[in-house]
């Protein structure tokens, strides 16, 4: 027959080891307060009986028999717990209170101890049977002399000690077992909620989120693991269905153009009329266009996977500045083709340690974003130093008509590109390809407003490529 399944739940299981370990151990403990109080009972009452014996002993021993004997009178008529018993040597009672308590033995040894029952009668007339305790001596002339005590309210004390034991004993186990039912029925509730939600996203509700309580336990932790992870999971969702939208924007114009262009080509080639030559280098010049529009994704891809993993993609230690002064020397003239004012300041000694080509694809991606959105007249400008924090800065200034502010966070994201850049050559990836560089590399990429509006310029746009520096570097 199969368990409830609240008997099935892990904290109950675990609730049942360490009641077991805690009922072994206050076992323990409660064994060992019992023989300590029984031990400890015992070794006063023999130690009353040997002070007793004592005394009497040294009465005989001084006196002699008869003031032994007077004695054990006077005790016995004043009462209290102790027995006294008087025999000669052929073991005929002298005098005393009790029967002889043991059996005769064939040379009995000179001192021997030993516990017995004493038939006794309460203040209610009923005969009791109690626990009992005693020496027995041999003295000097042979007399045996007995000193006894009566040990039963010690017996009946420990009686009552070892039932208080056994329900304290039941007391744990009803007590542990009951809050280990009441801790499994609050888990089991938790980990109920945390399953529907975990049910309703397999159902396709990417919505649905674990409450938190805020308690600060490691449930709410799982709960906050959980909601961070759908978030991620919902915000990977959308940019999937974002990047599929522009893409199919993006790629549909090209897609087209293509088409019609091979259609004509290959019209005008069956009828003779022209060379298909060109027409087929168009085309071939437009899938160029589209194969590096998917080989930028595919680096992107690959950039954030090397991001997850913590490593940078093949890295080797060079001269950043060097790297900025031969991106400065390669872009110069386009800057001047477009009737642009390009300048360089580059510091020498950037040891950085990096994926070379990907960090000069990077480079090569805001100078070329720089020269195409900034209009002749203008100017461009390239710098590499070093900050104070010791990090290595590459920035690409402009005085075109720069980034609103508003839209400077979602600037960077896949497949984005704002209204004024519609009417330019582009895939909307560039910015995105330098942010995964940047943080494939444990860098940053930050946009600021460039110098600002001066004489229908500007207000242009600042991107710094923000680089640790190498380990060890100055």
């Amino acid at each position: 027959m199969r368990l409830p399944s609240l008997f099935r739940r892990t904290p109950f299981r675990l609730t049942l080891l360490f009641l077991a370990l805690f009922a072994a151990t206050a076992s323990a403990v409660l064994a060992y307060v019992y023989f300590a109080s029984a031990s400890e009972a015992r070794a006063k009452a023999t130690d009353d009986v040997r002070a007793e014996e004592q005394v009497l002993t040294a009465i005989y021993r001084e006196r002699g028999r008869d003031a032994l004997n007077q004695a054990l009178v006077d005790r016995t008529i004043k009462g209290g717990t102790y027995l006294y018993l008087l025999m000669d040597a052929n073991r005929q009672v002298i005098t005393g209170n009790l029967t002889p308590p043991f059996d005769p033995m064939e040379n009995p040894p000179t001192e021997r101890w030993d516990t017995f029952r004493l038939t006794a009668t309460d203040a209610d007339g009923r005969v009791q049977r109690r626990q009992a305790m005693g020496v027995e001596v041999k003295l000097k002339g042979g007399e045996i002399l007995f000193v006894g005590q009566d040990i039963g309210d010690t017996e009946r004390y420990l009686d009552r000690l070892t039932q208080a034991l056994w329900l304290a004993m039941a007391m744990v186990l009803v007590l542990g077992l009951t809050g280990g039912l009441f801790v499994s029925r609050n888990v089991e509730r938790a980990m109920g909620r945390l399953n529907r939600v975990v049910g309703a996203v397999q159902d396709g509700d990417l919505k649905a989120r674990a409450e938190v309580r805020r308690s600060g336990d490691e449930l709410d932790e799982l709960g906050q693991g959980l909601n961070t992870m759908l978030d991620r999971l919902e915000g990977s969702m959308a940019s999937i269905r974002h990047a599929g939208d522009a893409i199919a924007h993006d790629l549909r114009s090209p897609l087209t153009r293509m088409r019609a262009k091979l259609e004509v080509a290959l019209i005008d080639a069956e009828a003779g009329r022209i060379d298909g030559v060109d027409a087929l280098q168009m085309a071939l010049s437009e899938a160029d266009d589209l194969l590096k529009t998917f080989n930028t994704v595919l680096a992107i891809a690959r950039l954030q996977a090397a991001t997850g993993s913590g490593r940078t993609p093949d890295p080797a230690l060079f001269d950043a500045g060097e790297l900025a002064a031969d991106m400065a020397e390669l872009y110069e003239p386009a800057a001047e083709d477009k009737g642009l004012d390009f300048s360089a300041e580059v510091e020498r000694g950037l040891t950085v340690e990096a994926n070379q080509p990907f960090l000069a694809q990077a480079l090569a991606n805001i100078i070329d974003n720089a020269i195409k959105y900034t209009p002749p007249g203008g100017a461009v400008k390239l710098r590499a130093r070093r900050r104070s924090s010791g990090e290595i800065e590459f920035s690409v200034t402009d005085t075109g008509p720069g980034v609103p502010e508003a839209d400077r966070e979602r600037v960077v994201q896949r497949f984005v590109r704002l209204d004024n850049s519609r009417t330019e050559a582009g895939s909307g990836l560039g910015l995105s390809l330098v942010v995964a560089v940047l943080e494939a590399h444990g860098g940053r990429v930050q946009l600021d407003e460039g110098p600002g509006a001066y004489d229908g310029f500007g207000p242009g746009l600042r991107v710094a490529l923000v680089l640790p520096s190498a380990a060890g570097a100055a």
